[in-house]
């Protein structure tokens, strides 16, 4: 029998949206059989403090998994540094990795999924992360299976392998080909005409995002995100509360399925629903004029 993934759990200075997570987390049937690494981010500011001591002293009596291990940060890292130095480090140590951050609510089965696909597609250069996560796309009624293969990277659950994530290139080094070439522009935005708007606030330093450079590093390497077609996983922090999730917002999805996943080992990207995926994540006319105006994008 293969090693169970470990989970890593980033959190920074909610508290009650962590207790909900962890207490989500606990009641999968994997739980006691997973090693559970937590990142607790430092304060940026002083007002911040009390919050995160909140978080520590919550995290410092965890329990239900093989084992815990907690890292807090002196310092605010971001979430950005915080999860590529993390996911990195624990990766150095075991083949696959489950990534969480403190606002995910799970399916009790959501860990056997996670294990089953990073099993099942190792070995699969074409498919660099998985994810219990999905947007609520109009997945076309003759598709066939329950998984589906995009050109994207999904932050919400997601897992990857040492092997592959070992590729990531987190400078972009490739940027300023990339910025003059129209057609390879256009092939990155099958995931979501979104996608290179976020790529160049990256690049200049208006965000800062680690999981647009994971999307575009598994672009670059001709790879794809594995999705469920019915979600096992929550995002309970578009309430306002989070760091890089600041407005309120309904829109991604309210289901989640227990059950068993059927997941064949030759599955292939499929051109309706990759379309479907896309236009979910179009960008409005003015905001395009805003990206195009403001910064030149």
């Amino acid at each position: 029998m293969r090693a169970h993934a470990p989970i890593v759990l980033f959190c920074y200075n909610r508290p009650l949206h962590l207790q909900q997570t962890v207490k989500s987390l606990q009641m999968n049937t994997l739980a006691s059989k997973s090693e559970l690494y937590i990142y607790s981010d430092g304060p940026k500011h002083a007002q911040e403090a009390e919050a995160v001591n909140e978080v520590r002293a919550y995290i410092s009596g965890i329990t239900g998994f093989k084992n815990v291990t907690i890292f807090e940060s002196p310092r605010n890292k971001g979430l950005a540094a915080s999860v590529i130095e993390g996911v990195s480090f624990v990766l150095s140590k075991y083949p696959k990795v489950i990534v969480l951050e403190d606002d995910m609510l799970s399916t009790t089965d959501f860990l056997s999924f996670m294990n089953n696909a990073l099993d099942t597609y190792a070995e699969r250069d074409d498919i660099y992360s998985v994810t219990g996560y999905t947007p609520p796309i109009g997945v076309p009624e003759n598709y066939p299976h329950e998984l589906y293969l995009v050109p994207r990277a999904s932050s919400w659950g997601w897992g990857t392998w040492a092997h592959k994530w070992v590729n990531a290139d987190w400078q972009v080094r490739d940027f300023p080909n990339l910025k003059k070439d129209d057609k390879r522009r256009n092939a990155f935005n099958q995931g979501g005409d979104d996608l290179w708007p976020m790529l160049a606030k990256q690049q200049k330093g208006v965000i800062d995002s680690w999981a647009i450079r994971w999307t575009y590093s598994q672009f670059a390497n001709g790879a794809y995100g594995l999705y469920p077609v019915h979600s096992k996983i929550k995002n309970i922090g578009t309430d306002g509360s989070g760091t890089n999730f600041t407005f309120k917002s309904g829109e991604y999805g309210e289901e989640m399925a227990e059950g068993h996943v059927t997941m064949p080992a030759d599955l292939k990207p499929d051109a309706d629903v990759i379309r479907a995926f896309q236009q979910y994540y179009r960008l409005s006319f003015l905001l395009k004029i805003k990206n195009r105006v403001k910064y030149g994008i």
